[in-house]
């Protein structure tokens, strides 16, 4: 007799479990072993309390680290050339080399997080910061040697890797779909730290007045101590982090880390290399406007100010429309912002020159937001790629998160020597022609050419990353 219907065997797998949403197992030093940002449920109930407590101390401490890398730009205004005898030229270089040193450390800052740990390396980075803020304070004194101050000045470029290790380590913290306003958060409130020194010093020098740059120190002293400390109590490692050995390698051979590199060198080398620079182009370029340190410190913290704050818009945007079509339009209208700035300065006139110069800051800090909203969108779409041709899911999200940090760090460090190459340009166009016309025409030029690059890469029809 044949088996009734009701017992023949069932061909439908049972229902898998519910994934667990527990908090997160802890490991001696805070580590974070099973972090999963990209489950709906983990994230509601377990992940988003953690990132966001996560960001808001690193937010902290790359705030300071951001105002103790642009201390330079603050303190060349206290340095006469009647007291310390240094030219326009040598202020330059006393802010160049901090920028320089920020990019150069961004690399192993970034290997930092993985080898040690988010929370770790966050305590030690922000410890280093005492080491340039009390060295300077120590030397800056009349009748200190030029090179003394070079070295001293080198040091401050300590707080420029703050920034690419604090990336990184924000990026595993969060899922995908808020990448981009996660980052520009990060990265906006790090970026503040440059307006916030320079009010500071602005306000020292209205009140004390150019004899007392230690001020400006002390008060950046116990910050530091605070970031550190805050860092130790509130901030976690994640075990999924440290999975990156080959990663950096591995990323130099991908084409698009260069890329990404170029593109945030028009960007956040803008940003910083301006930040620097914004307060001697004023006195430099307009003598009878801006005569003493206290005029051109009115308006140098105004263009950074604004410039950072809307980051996170940057990043939103990108979000929404896509990280490839905000940069594109961005880079546009910076160049139309460049011209804008070589018009005001053949004109000689100051109002054209400063409203040009502040959309300058607020287009690369919209920039800075939307290209590195590009970089995890890049690897997410290799991932699916790879999907789509049989490649194992997990294997492709791990990647895609170990490339999206390596590339942040990379990108990153390339960036900020843009930075560098924006004070160069103005300390040899000084140089030879007494203003900064040559570097405008240059700056015109490479916005452009990263207009033209991000067309061809991420937006052309039918290019395999058109539309991150």
């Amino acid at each position: 007799m044949a088996a009734p219907a009701s017992a023949a065997p069932s061909t439908t797998p049972p229902a898998a479990p519910p994934t667990p949403v527990t908090a997160p197992p802890r490991r001696s030093g805070q580590w974070i072993d099973d972090w999963r940002p990209e489950d709906p449920a983990f994230w509601e109930s377990t992940g988003r309390g953690v990132a966001r407590r996560n960001l808001f101390l690193s937010v902290f401490s790359e705030h300071v680290g951001f105002s103790i890398w642009s201390l330079w730009s603050v303190l060349v205004l206290f340095l006469p050339e009647g007291v310390y005898g240094i030219d326009p030229a040598g202020k330059f270089l006393l802010t160049t080399l901090p920028t320089a040193l920020g990019a150069f450390v961004r690399l192993p800052y970034t290997f930092a997080v993985a080898t040690f740990g988010g929370r770790n390396w966050t305590i030690v980075s922000a410890s280093l910061l005492l080491v340039p803020t009390i060295a300077t304070a120590v030397v800056l004194e009349p009748g200190v040697s030029y090179s003394t101050l070079l070295v001293v000045s080198c040091l401050a470029g300590v707080g420029g890797g703050n920034f690419a290790s604090s990336m990184a380590n924000i990026n595993a913290f969060y899922p995908d779909r808020l990448k981009g306003w996660a980052l520009g958060l990060n990265a906006g409130g790090g970026n503040l730290g440059v307006p916030v020194v320079q009010l500071v010093g602005l306000l020292v020098l209205a009140t004390a007045g150019v004899q007392h740059p230690r001020l400006v120190l002390l008060v950046y002293i116990p910050l530091i101590v605070a970031a550190a400390v805050g860092a130790a109590l509130v901030m976690d490692n994640l075990t999924t982090a440290r999975n990156q050995p080959r990663a950096m390698r591995e990323a130099t051979r991908e084409r698009h880390t260069w890329i990404m590199s170029f593109l945030y060198i028009g960007t956040f080398g803008s940003f910083i290399g301006f930040g620097f620079a914004f307060g001697q182009v004023l006195q430099n370029q307009f003598t009878g406007s801006f005569g003493t340190p206290l005029a051109a410190a009115s308006l140098t913290w105004l263009g950074p100010l604004l410039g950072s704050a809307i980051r996170p818009l940057g990043g939103s945007l990108a979000d929404r429309f896509g990280g490839a079509r905000i940069t594109f339009w961005t880079f546009g209208a910076m160049a139309a912002g460049a011209a804008t700035v070589w018009t005001a300065s053949r004109l000689g006139s100051l109002p054209l020159f400063v409203v040009g110069f502040v959309a300058l800051f607020v287009l690369s800090g919209v920039g800075n937001g939307s290209t590195y909203k590009m970089i995890p969108a890049i690897f997410r779409t290799q991932a699916r790629q790879q999907l789509a041709a049989g490649g194992d899911p997990a294997a492709a999200d791990r990647r895609a998160l170990r490339m999206s940090g390596a590339l942040i760090g990379i990108a990153g460090a390339v960036g900020a020597f843009g930075g560098v190459l924006v004070n160069l340009a103005f300390r040899q166009s000084f140089l030879t022609t007494g203003t900064g016309d040559s570097a405008y025409l240059v700056f015109i030029a490479f916005y452009v050419a990263c207009l033209v690059v991000t067309w061809a890469v991420y937006l052309r029809p039918r290019a395999p990353m058109a539309g991150v």
